[in-house]
């Protein structure tokens, strides 16, 4: 064998060799892996159980057809029970539909169930069918629970006193920052869950064009705003900014107001539409 022969054999068996070696080396390479990879795997698998256990009581509160059918059945039939029964008409698809479906997700919710309750019979019933706008499934599925029980209070004919309360700098140039806006009592009034929200229900409300805020809107009757501007939390601010150097407390008094869209959802939604109709004899 030539010296040219012995070189390239050398260089073929190195090479197969090499091979072998990294072919030998990647069970071992998957062995390092494995424990990891376990561990990895256990804490996924751990993570998933919290989730289906987290999610869990969400799939009992969504409701099936059954549930649904007697919901319509009992609820729906208590708010037509004053309705005679030849004005009692089919409702409109783009009412019904919508309502009923969306009844699978906001059925467990008492307050919500009771507004679509409302919404269903009043399109149910040939004095109200009218004025059960299509649009209203859409709001309904944009509000909590809280606001539900927020446009309970809307309902009245009475005040919204509301007030925005701002940090001032004397000094020139300087400006200031709100630490209150739109602060009421209308969310302890109306018994909500999470009070302290009730600023941001306000601009919920306001979004879905049911209320609005002017700018300028300041009630005159006297004692209006007392409770709001003898309340702790905005004579704590008050005493606070007074003992600060540079800094002044300005309180601008406001008010919500119900918007005509309102108004009508109010009517339709909010208000017990049994007692539209006068008892039977």
């Amino acid at each position: 064998m030539t010296d040219e022969e012995k070189s390239k054999e050398g260089n073929v068996e190195g090479t197969i060799n090499a091979v072998t070696g990294l072919a030998k080396a990647v069970p071992v390479y998957e062995d390092a892996l494995q424990p990891a990879a376990k561990e990895i795997g256990k804490a996924l698998g751990t993570v998933a159980k919290t989730v289906n256990v987290a999610l869990a009581p969400v799939k009992g509160l969504v409701w099936g057809y059954e549930q649904i059918e007697e919901f319509v059945s009992s609820k729906v039939s208590e708010k037509l029970q004053n309705t005679p029964e030849k004005e009692i008409v089919t409702p409109k698809p783009n009412v019904a539909g919508p309502a009923l479906e969306s009844l699978r997700y906001t059925g467990h919710e008492e307050s919500l169930r009771e507004l679509y309750a409302n919404l269903l019979a009043a399109s149910m019933d040939s004095l109200t069918s009218a004025g059960a706008h299509p649009g209203f499934v859409e709001i309904l599925k944009q509000i909590t629970p809280d606001e539900a029980k927020l446009l309970k209070i809307f309902a009245k004919s009475r005040p919204f006193p509301l007030l925005d309360v701002r940090r001032e700098s004397t000094e020139a140039g300087k400006g200031g920052s709100d630490l209150l806006k739109s602060f009421s009592l209308l969310g302890e009034e109306a018994g909500c869950e999470n009070a302290n929200l009730t600023p941001t229900y306000l601009d919920n409300l306001s979004r879905l064009g049911l209320i609005e805020i002017p700018t300028f809107l300041e009630y005159v009757a006297p004692n209006v705003y007392d409770a709001l501007e003898n309340h702790p939390t905005v004579v704590s601010i008050k005493q606070q900014l007074e003992n600060t150097p540079n800094q002044k407390c300005e309180i601008q008094r406001r008010g919500a107001q119900v918007t005509q869209l309102g108004r009508q959802f109010i009517s339709i939604c909010v208000i017990d539409h049994a007692a539209k109709r006068p008892s039977k004899p």
